[in-house]
């Protein structure tokens, strides 16, 4: 079947894509070169919607090379150049059209008409050049792979090949034609080590050290300069020199690389990776065409299958329904907000702060118990905004406005009588918390709203002693607050909707995915966490070995292991959350006698470090009396899943939010969970386990997964 049968195909189960064209126009190369053919990829779109390539839009790539090359055979051109609309080049593949593919036929049309666009640029009889001037991504940066040479903008914002992190391989060349241009342990680097690495993006910079581009331009004059660039390489002026590739041991060793870095975050639990450091070993002998062969299989197995759809579903949650709450009031309803008060100088409360000026950019003031107090907290905003200056991330000027702008006082009420919005940070302690508000609410303005910071106390309960419990909203954030987008916003029982839109407008400005949740103990991410690790827990006081425990929930390819994170939360913290949730749900929640030993002997965790990696501590071992039931990696699996299912499953009924969909966000967004995994409830049912407990699956069918 021909590329234009295969992409006309492709294009009829695809009526809504947003098509790309390939337009081309001619110019004269400077210093009399000669005449040069422009492809510009360009949406009709303004930046805020990347330029995408799916089967029309290849159709229209295809078209274009037509054309070039025909002006190239007939000696009418010097060279193709290939470059994008302002701020973007192209983003790859378009995922919407992924999703609708039932067929493994129609998967692998999809590959081979990728393949057999692009490949045609390097069989133009003139010289290709790519010019990178904004956003390339997955078949965006496969694009320019073809080319004979690539530039690249020194202010591009994002470079990368994500496909391993969605259940994918970079499947249009990038697994066979980038260990060959810069050699295998970079592209390992680029196509494992930074997909996995929550898809980490290169800087315009990266992409020239690397050796990817040829040649780095500022951005203002981007193109003019390549273009003289262009012309100076086909004058002979100019000698593009590249590093010849290792292809004897240290390919091999780039895999192994490769390899472990796989195992260490997904442990062996998502095979996209492994399908892409195949191909890559095998590349190593330069044979093109078997690369782009293999390239194809590997694409069109992945995306008949189950990681890849997890991965899109929850792609889709963090880009659309994370910016689209469910159940968020009207935002005209949400009141403005000029100054923000923080109650404590703590390190989370300094965090808030920090997050607080920087994303608002209005007066943020601090109080505590005494001045030593917050003095720490304001020296510790400060030397943070030091830091951002450091580094280059924010200018002399914006500094010391930043630092104008953040105060710290003893009294309430000399900080907080013109506040817009008052958050607490302080002990996590039901009485402390009411009295901290009755004591805001006496000196704050009667518009002012009211935010807690609680990881599990009841909202409507800590409100119900204030004159106006309405303006009292939860805004629980995560840990690190910089880095961790989830902000659970929790309605009391009598949150009006002028309070809950004015938080979800703050945590729009602060740049949070905010998710709606009921006043319900411990609100989504620490109760379904504390059921995951109070399972293991139990697993272990019965018997079973802590290291059978911890191995038994690796093919999740989680972040990290449970008692590695019940380290990072800390154990106290973890303790006093089991027992506010053991209260609550006796029956489903328990408290461990062995971790409120560890707790009461002051230990930080199970673990001790001193060989650079964890190892159970013989303290904590002497500690632990455990009983005689001992289970297998299987059954503990099987126990701790069915236990998260059931939790989801009576969540779910309870209305602690409005749909499953948003229990995936919560742990995406706020607890590092894998995208391999959509969360957890496509693995749930991926797995059986949700029929098993609950006697249905949480997701329809095609959401999550191939479409019957």
């Amino acid at each position: 079947m021909s590329t234009a049968e295969l992409l006309k195909g492709a294009a009829e189960l695809f009526p809504d894509e947003v098509v790309t064209q390939a337009q081309v126009r001619h110019l004269e190369l400077p210093g009399k070169v000669g005449t040069f053919a422009l492809i510009t990829l360009d949406n009709g779109l303004d930046h805020t919607k990347p330029t995408t390539f799916g089967p029309q839009s290849l159709a229209n790539v295809d078209a274009a090379i037509t054309q070039v090359e025909a002006e190239a055979s007939e000696g009418r051109i010097v060279g193709v150049g290939v470059t994008g609309k302002p701020f973007i080049f192209a983003v790859g593949a378009d995922l919407k059209g992924v999703e609708l593919l039932k067929r493994h036929e129609d998967a692998l049309a999809i590959g081979k008409g990728g393949h057999d666009v692009f490949k045609r640029l390097a069989g133009i009889a003139v010289p290709t050049f790519a010019y990178y001037n904004g956003a390339a991504m997955g078949g965006g940066v496969e694009i320019g792979l073809h080319c004979s040479y690539r530039t690249v903008s020194a202010v591009l914002p994002a470079f990368s090949l994500p496909e391993v992190f969605l259940g994918l391989v970079p499947g249009w060349g990038g697994c066979t034609l980038l260990p060959n241009l810069i050699g295998a342990d970079r592209a390992v680097t680029v196509i494992i080590e930074n997909s996995l690495n929550q898809n980490k993006q290169l800087k315009g910079a990266q992409v020239f050290e690397l050796g990817i581009a040829d040649a780095l331009f500022e951005g203002a004059d981007f193109l003019e300069q390549s273009l003289l660039w262009t012309a100076s390489v086909l004058s002979g002026e100019l000698t593009v020199e590249r590093p010849e590739i290792d292809r004897g041991e240290a390919w091999d060793q780039a895999v192994a690389r490769g390899r472990f870095v796989a195992d260490s975050k997904v442990h062996g639990a998502a095979p996209a990776a492994y399908r892409a450091l195949d191909i890559i070993a095998a590349a190593k002998d330069g044979d093109l065409q078997a690369g782009y062969d293999a390239e194809d299989t590997a694409l069109a197995d992945l995306i008949m299958g189950g990681e890849l759809r997890s991965g899109i579903y929850a792609f889709n949650l963090v880009q659309r329904r994370a910016k689209r709450p469910a159940g968020a009031p009207d935002k005209a309803l949400a009141r403005p907000v000029t100054k923000v008060g923080v109650v404590g100088a703590g390190l989370m409360a300094s965090q808030l702060a920090l997050l607080f000026l920087r994303r608002l950019e209005v007066p943020v003031v601090l109080t505590d118990i005494d001045q030593e107090r917050i003095d720490k907290g304001v020296g510790y905003v400060h030397a943070e905004i030091d830091k951002l200056l450091g580094k280059g991330r924010i200018n002399q000027d914006k500094a010391n406005r930043y630092k104008g702008l953040v105060t710290g006082v003893l009294e309430k009420a000399d900080g907080f009588a013109d506040a817009d919005f008052v958050i607490e940070a302080v002990f996590e302690e039901m009485g402390v918390k009411q009295k901290v508000f009755a004591e805001v609410e006496a000196v704050a303005p009667a518009h002012a709203i009211f935010a807690t910071n609680t990881s599990s106390l009841s909202v409507s309960e800590m409100a119900s002693k204030l004159k106006n419990p309405e303006r009292l909203v939860g805004f629980h954030f995560f840990n690190p607050v910089a880095i961790l987008p989830l902000l659970e916003i929790v309605r009391g029982e009598q949150t009006d909707d002028a309070s809950l839109a004015t938080a979800f407008g703050v945590a729009k400005k602060l740049k949070k995915s905010a998710v709606l949740v009921k006043d319900a103990p411990a609100f989504v991410v620490n109760r379904i966490l504390t059921r995951f690790m109070g399972e293991i827990q139990n697993v272990i006081d019965e018997g079973t070995p802590v290291d059978v425990a911890e191995r038994a929930v690796e093919p999740l390819g989680l972040p990290m292991s449970p008692l590695v994170l019940l380290e990072l939360v800390g154990p106290a913290i973890g303790l006093h959350v089991s027992e506010t949730l053991h209260r609550s749900f006796p029956d489903r929640f328990t408290v461990s006698p062995n971790l409120a030993a560890v707790v009461k002997a002051g230990k930080r965790g199970f673990y001790v470090h001193d060989s650079g990696r964890p190892e159970l501590d013989p303290e904590v071992v002497a500690l632990l009396k455990q009983g005689d039931s001992v289970l297998t990696e299987d059954q503990t699996r099987a126990r701790v899943l069915d236990a998260m299912a059931q939790e989801i499953g009576l969540m779910l009924e309870e209305g602690v939010v409005a749909e499953a969909e948003d229990i995936d966000l919560c742990l995406l967004t706020g607890a590092g969970w894998p995208f391999h995994l959509g969360g957890i409830t496509p693995y749930l049912d991926r797995e059986g386990v949700s029929e098993r407990v609950n006697g249905k699956k949480f997701l329809a069918p095609g959401v999550a997964s191939v479409p019957v």
